[in-house]
């Protein structure tokens, strides 16, 4: 799989983890659904950060976008350049 397709689907499930956490909190704020999404989100953060600094390739502005919490991971997946990803990852062109 493409590394820039696996930041996208990381991204995206940061964004979805945070828009769930900011309904819950804006609604019924349950306290069971914000420990098990907090973590989640957490966990999707960190995993969104990662994936950018291996998918960046020396380039800074890639995995500083991904720390843009909610919408990093989507920032840094636009920003990558699919040339350069598929240059360093043969095989892996969509």
């Amino acid at each position: 799989m493409n590394p820039r397709r696996i930041l996208q689907i990381v991204g995206t499930a940061e964004l979805i983890t945070l828009a769930l956490m900011l309904a819950n909190l804006a609604t019924v704020h349950l306290p069971a659904v914000s420990h098990l999404l907090g973590p989640l989100h957490g966990l999707a953060y960190t995993g969104t950060v990662i994936v950018a600094a291996l998918v960046s390739g020396g380039h800074h502005r890639v995995w500083l976008w991904s720390l843009v919490p909610g919408i990093g991971g989507l920032l840094a997946a636009r920003v990558a350049s699919p040339t350069e990803t598929a240059r360093r990852f043969p095989g892996d062109e969509l």
